[in-house]
């Protein structure tokens, strides 16, 4: 069992994997009680390399679950290849397949849950990029990468979990240049580009992390957003204090992850 049953039963759901297993998904009214406040703001930029680089200086890194199990996956389809249509072979091969696909896809779901509901805990108010996700799989050099991080699902479970916990998402456009604007000054570098981690300011010589500095852009872009909106004063104050952080913290992986 996933987890155990609370509240008043109200139907269940029998369903069949394509790996042949049951689920008996358990629907039941409960009164759901909110993660409580922290008074905290976060910018997050996401990417390939890393998953979410917060403007706290946590990372979340890509585990890439596909790409790690991609020779078992790609061993498992030449069988099938070799199998003639409608044997019992066949058949057996293709419910291996589905297992390596099966894995794949829960090792991902697990993590984005579980990493998703951490930031949800820690944060009151979260600001994120609004990327076209779809436009962005259709990059056939990047797409398999992008499926592999699963960027939209990472986005629609932070969006209902806020909604759940009466936290803020915040969507800055996605044609804010939060990667080339130095979070230092504001200058713009016209000149940067995807194979360019790390760059220095010409205007006030200031040397930034791309994905950090793009993710304390986001969190200066989402404040502007929100100023006059009459969010409490524990989130203003740690709003000032978010524009103020040591401009020479330096991301550092973040290992602990919170239980979904």
């Amino acid at each position: 069992m996933h987890q155990e049953i609370g509240g008043e039963i109200m139907f269940a759901t029998i369903s069949k994997s394509t790996t042949g297993k049951y689920w008996v998904s358990i629907t039941c009214e409960v009164q759901h009680t909110p993660y409580d406040k922290t008074g905290s703001v976060v910018g997050i930029d996401t990417g390939i390399k890393d998953l979410a680089i917060l403007s706290d200086g946590v990372v979340y890194e890509n585990i890439r679950s596909l790409k790690n199990n991609f020779k078992n996956l790609k061993y498992e389809q030449r069988q099938l290849s070799k199998k003639v249509k409608g044997s019992s072979s066949r058949n057996k091969q293709r419910k291996n397949l589905a297992l390596v696909h099966e894995k794949i896809t829960n090792i991902r779901k697990d993590y984005l849950h579980k990493i998703s509901t951490e930031i949800i805990k820690s944060q009151d108010v979260i600001c994120i990029e609004d990327l076209a996700v779809k436009n962005m799989m259709k990059n056939h050099k990047l797409a398999q990468a992008f499926a592999d991080v699963s960027l939209g699902s990472f986005y629609s479970m932070l969006e209902y979990k806020a909604k759940w916990n009466d936290k803020t998402i915040i969507k800055i456009d996605r044609y804010f240049p939060s990667s080339k604007m130095c979070s230092n000054c504001g200058w713009i570098n016209q000149d940067l580009t995807l194979k360019d981690r790390e760059w220095i300011c010409s205007s006030c010589g200031e040397n930034h992390d791309r994905d950090f500095n793009a993710s304390k852009n986001i969190l200066k872009q989402g404040i502007k957003i929100l100023s006059g909106s009459g969010i409490d004063s524990d989130i203003k104050q740690k709003q000032v204090e978010a524009l103020s952080l040591d401009e020479s913290m330096k991301p550092e992986t973040h290992q602990s992850l919170a239980d979904v």
